[in-house]
């Protein structure tokens, strides 16, 4: 049976989303799935959903696979592992074409394909939730919210500006019971603020709680419906809506253990190369806006059997150092100056290298006297001594770089940097 609630005494089971193709994080997922992209050094993204999951006493997990799952799969497989003495476990189910000969169509063919798992486990509640959101949250507080209303599903929503209403799923409330759903928008230009806050809007997080009966019988009634998508948030939540049966439970109303006023309320949507930098230099500020030293709500992953982070050399101008920055185990600063950075496993910077505002993920190697600035490294990637990465964008296009708008460079797996 699924795990009992530990606030509502009810069976919940836990479905993490994590099929996502991610094609707005290329080149970082040219080779792995959005999901699987490392994240803050040491994580990778599914692991935050996978830990708020945990957290919340929620310990019979499924993560729905599809797109180069390869990395993902090992990663969940040797890092989340649970007790099978207590029947508790978090394990990956790739698409399966039980039903047709379709892969997934979207997120909810993904549960109306896996109803099986759901039929195995016969839970009271199921727990929805995406996988590659940067945040902490306690869902046993909203699975409680979702049984007293007596509605058949509750969406997860954060309060941002009205200005950015066309960049989320809206959602407006009505307005004689704030916690019911009177209209779900897609982007919309023209939302109308909250009753209590006309200046905000509540935009879905991705996060639901369905009553069992109710999701099984929303997907199985979508995958008939000629024209759907088949997405949870522009399909099922719309037509729950229709029908007067939708929650919303309001984000800033979690308590999370050990969180605090600067950090509590952080969600980030990681979908985009800016946002994925943004999140990161989120963590290397003094106080950091997302605090990943919250060791009451903590954050696993597979930790790798690998030395201290060691900063050597003294002396002049060839000192190794890292300011504002988070280090991970098993990196090398020799002699090299790192600031506002965010240093992966198995780094090595060489000396009078410079990182300034940067994201190099494991194992990349920056040479004597090179520099890099505004930038993310994945894998492996060698800089060699005195090239330069992010200082002439023309330069780094023309290498095959990846250049955003806001001059961001992003070097992929594989890719070889030149002077």
């Amino acid at each position: 049976m699924a795990r009992r609630s530990p606030s509502s005494g009810s069976q919940v089971l836990a479905i993490v989303l994590a099929g996502g193709e991610g094609k707005r994080l290329m080149p970082l997922t040219a080779d792995r799935a959005k999901p699987a992209v490392p994240f803050g050094g040491i994580y990778r993204l599914i692991d935050f959903a996978l830990s708020n999951v945990v957290n919340s006493g929620y310990l019979k997990v499924v993560v729905l696979t599809q797109y180069k799952s390869h990395s993902l799969d090992a990663h969940v497989t040797k890092t989340w592992r649970m007790s099978t003495l207590l029947g508790n476990y978090v394990t990956t189910v790739p698409a399966q074409q039980r039903v047709d000969k379709n892969w997934y169509l979207g997120s909810a063919d993904a549960i109306y394909q896996s109803l099986n798992l759901v039929h195995d486990e016969r839970p009271e509640i199921v727990v929805v939730v995406g996988a590659d959101h940067v945040y902490r949250m306690d869902f046993s507080h909203m699975v409680e919210q979702h049984i007293k209303s007596g509605v058949g599903v509750t969406v997860a929503a954060i309060r941002q500006p009205i200005s950015m209403a066309d960049q989320f799923g809206v959602i407006e409330v009505d307005e004689q019971d704030p916690t019911r759903i009177s209209a779900f928008l897609e982007k919309p230009t023209d939302a109308r603020g909250l009753p209590d806050a006309p200046h905000e809007i509540l935009a879905s997080m991705g996060n639901y709680v369905f009553t069992a009966s109710a999701l099984e019988e929303a997907v199985t009634r979508d995958h008939d419906r000629e024209g759907s998508k088949h997405d949870m948030g522009g399909d099922i939540v719309p037509d729950f809506v229709s029908r007067g049966d939708a929650g919303v439970y309001d984000f800033k109303n979690n308590p999370v253990p050990g969180s605090t006023d600067r950090d509590r309320g952080y969600w980030r949507d990681v979908g985009t190369i800016e946002s994925y930098y943004e999140a990161h230099m989120d963590l290397v500020s003094i106080h950091p806006v997302f605090n990943l030293y919250n060791y009451e709500w903590p954050m696993y992953t597979q930790y790798q059997p690998l030395p201290p982070a060691k900063f050597v050399h003294g002396s002049g101008d060839r000192i190794g150092e890292a300011l504002n920055s988070a280090v991970s185990p098993g990196v090398v600063v020799s002699g090299g100056h790192v600031y506002g950075s965010v240093l992966s496993p198995l780094v090595k910077v060489h000396s009078y290298a410079h990182i300034e505002a940067s994201v190099l993920l494991d194992g990349v190697e920056v040479g004597r006297q090179a520099k890099v600035r505004r930038a993310i490294l994945d894998k492996n990637v060698t800089v060699p001594p005195n090239a330069q990465v992010g200082y002439d964008h023309d330069h780094d296009r023309a290498r095959g770089f990846h250049v955003t708008d806001s001059g961001i460079v992003v070097v992929g797996k594989g890719q070889t940097v030149t002077e």
